[in-house]
């Protein structure tokens, strides 16, 4: 289960908020044996976030943690189709979006602990 927390320093309003949570259904496809169909998504606005200094400007913080992806596959395209719903979407400078991906090699969920190296 991929799971999408999303800090940025402007407002979201309800419809981006639905837009976004679109965008990023799409943008986990683009990652192998991931859907929408499981993804977590988080989202945080009016985060009070300085990058060089400075907080004049609209950033973005993603922070996409992904179960058994190892080989980092899909993540290049998922980060590109991030960007570029935020900056669609929010009006966000590409610039001005990070995106941190961690793989995650344990989860639990539904009471369940679910470990990568059960499915070798």
């Amino acid at each position: 289960m991929p799971f999408v927390k999303t800090k940025v320093s402007c407002s979201i309003s309800a419809d981006q908020e639905t837009e976004l949570k679109k965008r990023f259904g799409k943008a986990i496809s683009l990652a192998p044996v991931k859907s929408e169909d499981y993804l977590l998504l988080e989202f945080e606005d009016n985060s009070r976030m300085w990058l060089r200094g400075e907080r004049d400007e609209p950033i973005a913080y993603i922070e996409a943690a992904v179960f058994g992806n190892e080989s980092h596959a899909g993540y290049a395209a998922f980060t590109a189709e991030v960007t570029r719903a935020l900056t669609q979407i929010l009006g966000l400078k590409p610039e001005r979006v990070y995106v941190k991906s961690e793989d995650i090699t344990a989860w639990g969920v539904g009471g369940q602990y679910i470990d990568r190296g059960m499915f070798r």
